[in-house]
């Protein structure tokens, strides 16, 4: 899989932005070594810029400018995709077997916290030092994917009318999921050495075992 621009993907051919670059190849360094220990003249080589010269400084005021700008623009991605995924598992026919549908939000749930294993490894070496874009990654990336999760419950036919307690479904569904990715990227193991079917099985069965039993659909 190839790596996708921070600002989103880009035409068959289309150079990055000497922007964009920057922002992209600064997220893998700050993830490799850390934002502290990443000079601004690495920056400018790993983006095809003369090292030392200044480049950066065309585009950022600062080194955390681009960390944030980097942070920023996942943010903004993230909502998009969001919104896009829920539209189209949202728009599955309701023929199809509710524990597929839920197969497929599992596994675009963990394909979207892999998508995010740079910015990960940063948020967990470096963001406490700046809490507000300890906000921005939590009202940014993780909240629009707990409330997907919500959303697309309440949209299922079974589900239509049901009295459940949502949020708290979001909270042990989604967590699952972020968990499970997360754990990856830290220990470099799954949870309990599972692989991933294993866990979309699980995943589904418990949410089967969290919710009541679905409505017929008619």
């Amino acid at each position: 899989m190839t790596r996708s621009s921070s600002t989103g993907a880009k035409p068959t051919g289309v150079p990055a932005s000497t922007r964009a670059r920057i922002v992209d190849e600064a997220l893998r360094l700050f993830a490799e070594r850390g934002y502290a220990a990443t000079s601004v003249a690495e920056i400018e080589a790993a983006s095809g810029l003369s090292p030392g010269a200044g480049g950066l400084y065309r585009h950022f005021r600062s080194k955390y400018e681009v960390l944030s700008a980097a942070i920023n623009e996942h943010a903004a991605r993230t909502r998009s995709q969001v919104a896009e995924s829920l539209a189209e598992l949202s728009g599955m026919e309701a023929s199809v077997d509710l524990e597929v549908r839920l197969s497929r939000l599992c596994r675009a749930g963990l394909a979207k916290v892999r998508e995010e294993s740079e910015l990960t490894r940063v948020f967990f070496r470096d963001l406490s030092q700046f809490p507000e874009l300890v906000t921005v990654v939590r009202e940014g990336l993780l909240q629009p994917m707990f409330d997907a999760i919500t959303t697309w419950f309440g949209a299922q036919p079974e589900y239509r009318g049901a009295e459940v307690d949502w949020a708290g479904i979001g909270a042990v569904l989604g967590g699952a999921v972020v968990h499970y990715r997360l754990f990856q990227e830290t220990v470099g193991r799954s949870p309990g050495n599972a692989e991933k079917d294993q866990f979309v099985t699980a995943w589904v069965r418990l949410a089967v075992g969290l919710l009541p039993s679905p409505a017929p659909v008619t």
